[in-house]
């Protein structure tokens, strides 16, 4: 064969991904989706905040046939109703990785007042030291008043740091010690105030503090018994790079996929089949609890498309419904750091600019605690983004025993519905700081519209 007909036959036979940027006009549409992004992004840090801007967004851009549902304040699912038994669903996590304080926090030792931590989900602890801080979050007095608290974003605001130890004095923790044993939990407290109440008094600097609080908030220490309080980096979203085609933020993972599904199912045509975009919390800690992936709050988003639909949500009626239902766990892959290529499989790794990630299974080692999607459900996706032009790659989470994670993926496969798990593939997830494509962002997007539009 010819050099020519060698070239026919790789594009004809050969699997082919590469990056996403196609050109000028595309750029600059990518460019103002981003935009938007950044808006989302710089101001949703807790769940409550995120199902807060995603009701507003609702109550602007909804259609008629659309409904929306809230479970606690930390999920929130937009629904529009189609005239077909089953829905389309794509399901997104808004918790991330961050610190909490704990319930008793505010102590004061060396004449410096700080807060008890407690950290939530999985972090490089070293990573949250010595960098600026905001509280967020709220508490609920003794009466039942529910405050909401946010103090370290505005420029005028204070922020709050968790301190590390001078490298003068660090040589026996940096040469003895294990990273993971290097830092510990128990010495993560944060900042939070210095001047005392009284010169001539001795420990008045946490009362002085206890003082400020009651003054601004009305609080006193045993509401903070009664509150969900969380420290998050105080960054701002940053374009990366001289040519920006990156983005740096806190919490991609995992509210860029609740972004993208968001503005999917605002944008969408409007399909025989039900669509949903649901949010839910708790995933970065397995997924627990009565807002997390296993408690019942689908279930209830089920039972109440039926009686809109005017059938009789019995148990028959819901199993037959779930079965009929097709899902995308809408969740993040780790992209090929340059620096640690070692730690992945460069035939099934995922990389950045390289379009939105299928991955068919993730949990760690054989398989463990995964969802394997079914090879059928595989092929329909990748018909549907080659039909809607999507720029699409697949991924595994790291080489076989070099470690793992999960999704949600597997607590919906449950409910025996068709799930894979897809969305952008990000460098340095689960720090404060993490990064994405802005190729794949609006990739992802295109992915959960084109989803929402099919059969």
């Amino acid at each position: 064969m010819d050099k020519k007909q060698i070239e026919k036959l790789k594009n004809k036979l050969e699997y082919k991904n590469g990056s996403g940027w196609k050109g000028e006009s595309y750029k600059n549409e990518v460019f103002e989706f981003s935009e938007k992004y950044k808006e989302f992004i710089g101001c949703c840090k807790t769940e409550r905040e995120t199902v807060r801007f995603v009701g507003d967004e609702f109550k602007k851009r909804s259609k008629k046939s659309d409904f929306f549902m809230v479970n606690r304040g930390k999920n929130v699912a937009l629904v529009r109703l189609g005239d077909k038994f089953g829905m389309k669903l794509v399901a997104s996590h808004i918790d991330t990785p961050r610190i909490d304080l704990k319930q008793n926090p505010l102590f004061e030792d060396v004449g410096i007042a700080m807060f008890h931590t407690h950290y939530y989900g999985g972090i490089k602890k070293y990573q949250w030291f010595n960098i600026p801080l905001a509280i967020h979050g709220v508490v609920v007095k003794s009466d039942g008043e529910i405050l909401e608290i946010t103090v370290g974003e505005d420029d005028n605001d204070p922020v709050f740091i968790i301190p590390d130890l001078l490298p003068h004095l660090s040589h026996k923790i940096m040469n003895d010690k294990k990273v993971k044993d290097a830092f510990d939990a128990e010495k993560m407290n944060l900042i939070v105030g210095s001047i005392p109440l009284d010169d001539d008094e001795k420990d008045t600097v946490k009362l002085s503090v206890l003082k400020i609080l009651n003054e601004k908030y009305g609080i006193v220490e045993e509401d903070f018994i009664s509150a969900e309080l969380s420290v998050v980096p105080s960054f701002k979203p940053k374009d990366v790079g001289f040519d920006k085609g990156l983005l740096a933020a806190y919490g991609h993972d995992d509210r860029i996929c609740a972004f993208c599904s968001k503005e999917a199912f605002f944008k969408s045509q409007v399909n025989s089949k039900t669509i949903v975009a649901l949010m839910i919390d708790k995933e970065e800690i397995g997924s627990d609890g009565n807002t997390g992936a296993k408690s019942r709050f689908l279930l209830d988003v089920v039972v109440e498309i039926l009686k809109k639909q005017g059938i009789e949500p019995n148990f028959e009626h819901i199993g037959e419904f779930l079965k009929k239902s097709e899902v995308l766990s809408a969740d993040v892959n780790g992209a090929v750091n340059p620096m640690y290529k070692e730690v992945h499989e460069k035939d099934n790794a995922s990389y950045i600019n390289h379009g939105v990630v299928l991955t068919k299974f993730t949990g760690h080692g054989g398989k463990y605690m995964a969802n394997d999607a079914h090879a059928e459900f595989v092929g329909k996706i990748r018909r549907i983004f080659n039909n809607a032009g999507v720029n699409w790659q697949i991924g595994e989470l790291g080489k076989v025993d070099e470690g793992g994670g999960g999704t949600i993926a597997k607590y919906l496969a449950a409910w025996n519905m068709d799930v894979v798990d897809c969305g952008p593939a990000l460098i340095s997830m689960h720090s404060p700081y993490e990064i994405a494509s802005k190729s794949d962002l609006f990739e992802t997007y295109k992915a959960y519209k084109a989803f929402f539009e099919s059969d």
